[in-house]
């Protein structure tokens, strides 16, 4: 009894002050991670030297309405070198706040990327449009191309989310968006309906994601080598049906049309907002509704809760009750009808016909918004938005004649992909059990 209650306590009157630290430490404190904060600062000091000190000494001009707006709203006009400096200077004091902060260990907030992120992208549009031919650009049509052309991209992310929040990575969504984009096509064509082939293309993504379910799944083959797999699989098959088929009766087989623009009266006139939210394809519009959906039903929802117990922990969940394979299996398959309806995008609405590749890496891509989103819709939803900015400010500048080379410009989206994945994303963490087949018993 004695024993009990004189035992030496770590850190007490009879421990040892320097073991107590020691473990108090071990306990409380986190690896700190240099890699937010350098990655940062480099960009900052890139920004200041070429924003900045190299900035053109011109006046930049952003348009902000166009010819049938409601109302006109006046123009932007922005001194490049002077709004440079200042900005580069703020980018400055954010990399060295999220340094100080890693000094101390303490991690940088998350509105700091955000921030960080969006002020570097206006120097940067401002750095480019001054030192063009023409120092003027349409900032309400760069806005909306850049969400026209992030559709795919959302759509690709929230399969992703919607596999990986069950468990299942999904490399294939390539292989999900090309085989929707083919399908939308010749189906569109053969029955001269296009939203028949807005179905098809649906039931094309699902049909490629069941194969990757059965595999993955049921006899528990590797994800990621499935996923390559699939991806070269529909590739090759679509590129050769488009060689022996599509070619040889394009006004058959490859002559799918468009689908409509809607547009939404007097709403689709407000300055900016309107062609964004109110003058959209259809596949436009239900990327809307399929962000706002995935987000209620993944995080509001009985339905929801199961699936991330899922990918969280699977063995938790089946004490539970929950048949953990078959919600995976499901998750999957709805995961490439979602990919497979993004893929109608290049065919339906982008241009009326379909070409070898015609998805261009953008399954990959919306790999990449999806961990930048942190495996969250609306964030994967935002994270595409800034890929899709990049794929149209590329084309756009190249117009306006830009001293940026145009090789540069062309490599703008893939750079945006590789430095938000490898430097801005910070510390995320994918769901537990992504990628970790469940076997049970």
């Amino acid at each position: 009894m004695s024993t009990t209650a004189t035992a030496p306590v770590p850190g007490g009157p009879q421990g040892k002050p320097e073991q107590a630290t020691e473990r108090k430490q071990t306990v409380s404190a986190k690896p700190v991670t240099w890699k937010l904060p350098v990655t940062l600062m480099v960009l900052a000091v890139v920004a200041f030297i070429f924003f900045g000190l190299y900035g053109p000494q011109t006046t930049a001009k952003f348009g902000v309405s166009s010819g049938g707006d409601f109302f006109q709203l006046p123009a932007i006009e922005l001194p490049a070198f002077l709004s440079g400096i200042v900005l580069s200077v703020i980018l400055l004091g954010l990399a060295g706040y999220s340094m100080v902060r890693k000094t101390n260990n303490r991690h940088t907030p998350r509105w700091l990327p955000v921030v960080f992120t969006v002020i570097f992208v206006i120097a940067f549009l401002i750095w480019v449009v001054g030192g063009a031919r023409t120092p003027s650009i349409s900032l309400a049509g760069l806005i909306a191309g850049s969400v026209t052309l992030a559709v795919p991209i959302v759509f690709g992310s929230l399969s992703g989310v919607l596999c990986e929040r069950a468990g299942v990575v999904n490399i294939a969504i390539e292989g999900q968006l090309l085989g929707g984009a083919f399908t939308a096509a010749i189906v569109a064509s053969v029955t001269d309906n296009p939203y028949l082939g807005l179905l098809a293309a649906a039931v094309a993504g699902a049909l490629v994601s069941m194969v990757l379910a059965v595999f993955s799944i049921k006899y528990v083959v590797n994800q990621i080598i499935v996923g390559v797999v699939l991806n070269v699989l529909v590739s090759g098959l679509t590129g050769f049906l488009f060689s022996t088929v599509m070619q040889a009766n394009k006004e058959m087989f490859n002559s799918p049309g468009r689908l409509p623009i809607i547009e939404i009266p007097v709403l689709s006139s407000i300055p900016v907002l309107g062609p964004i939210l109110f003058k959209q394809s259809v596949v436009g519009y239900l990327m809307y509704i399929a962000v706002i959906v995935v987000w209620i039903g993944l995080f509001k929802t009985k339905w929801g809760l199961r699936v991330r117990s899922v990918g969280e922990h699977p063995q938790a969940a089946d004490t539970l009750g929950i048949k953990v394979n078959a919600t995976r299996f499901w998750n999957v398959t709805l995961g490439g009808a979602v990919a497979g309806i993004g893929g109608s995008f290049f065919t339906l609405v982008a241009i009326d016909s379909f070409t070898k590749e015609i998805s261009g890496g953008r399954g990959f891509i919306a790999l990449a918004a999806m961990i930048l989103g942190r495996w969250n819709p609306i964030g994967a939803f935002f994270a595409a938005l800034l890929f899709g900015f990049a794929d149209n400010l590329q084309s756009i500048v190249t117009i306006i004649g830009t001293p940026v080379p145009s090789q540069f410009m062309a490599m703008l989206p893939y750079l945006v992909t590789v430095f938000a994945v490898a430097g801005l994303v910070g510390r995320s963490r994918p769901p537990a059990a992504s990628g970790i087949p469940y076997v049970k018993g």
